[in-house]
């Protein structure tokens, strides 16, 4: 059984993150949000096709790949920064924490496009409206789960938080698979919530301080199948790294 996503409506987003810690968008509601068009966003979908393999997976999985970059957002202003390693402390990421990933970067034609830095601009001023203005540190990953081996993991660390102020989920399509059901919980209360997001482009925002998320395994409905997504991480006062 998949449960429907609770969306709601762009402009309800600040209250409902500042209230539950989550938010759910359409295609469209994210668009709105961001002040993107949504057709531009069909000029990326294709380079989800040319994702290199994770080669840091410890579960010794082969169903993942992605691409990964870093930005710094300053008012309207967004930076791309001189590439860098994925590093999360344990305390997060008990998995692959600890650990400098370093993950080949989002290909330039992407960056390039308006909508690639609308985007991210646009999430980044959400996240000023709750948090205050400042600079935000992003990170973007690209993500392909596949089930060529059977069973493909979104989430092989299990429900987690990033270590960052706020997250962005968006998805970017899902072809040949069941399975990969979205669950937030209270990460200091009982309560929680599961949905499947099927729509492209609809989005899942969090704030990492109030709740815990993970996506459970994908499996193939007959043929190969996959599961893409753009991870978009907002950070105030630096990137994480080693002390």
């Amino acid at each position: 059984m998949s449960f429907q996503p609770p969306v709601i409506p762009a402009s309800e987003v600040p209250s409902a993150l500042g209230a539950r810690g989550y938010a759910v968008l359409t295609r469209e509601g994210l668009c709105e949000l961001a002040g993107i068009e949504s057709p531009a966003l069909e000029g990326l979908r294709a380079s989800w096709n040319d994702l290199p393999q994770d080669g840091f997976l410890r579960d010794g999985g082969r169903y993942r790949s992605r691409r990964h970059a870093c930005f710094v957002v300053d008012g309207a202003s967004v930076t791309q920064v001189p590439h860098r390693a994925h590093w999360q402390p344990v305390e997060y990421n008990a998995l692959h924490g600890g650990l400098e990933r370093w993950f080949e970067p989002v290909q330039p034609d992407i960056v390039s496009q308006p909508v690639w830095a609308g985007l991210i601009r646009g999430l980044a001023a959400c996240c000023s409206q709750l948090k205050g203005e400042r600079p935000w540190y992003v990170e973007a990953h690209q993500f392909r789960i596949d089930t060529t081996d059977g069973i493909g993991r979104p989430t092989p660390e299990g429900a987690h938080r990033d270590g960052v102020d706020f997250v962005a989920v968006l998805l970017v399509g899902r072809e040949g698979i069941k399975g990969g059901e979205t669950r937030v919980f209270e990460a200091q209360g009982p309560n929680g919530l599961r949905f499947t997001l099927t729509e492209p482009w609809s989005a899942l925002l969090l704030d990492d301080a109030r709740v815990i998320h993970e996506s459970t395994p994908i499996q193939p409905l007959e043929g190969p199948g996959h599961r893409d997504t753009l991870v978009l991480t907002f950070r105030a006062g630096g990137f994480q790294g080693p002390a």
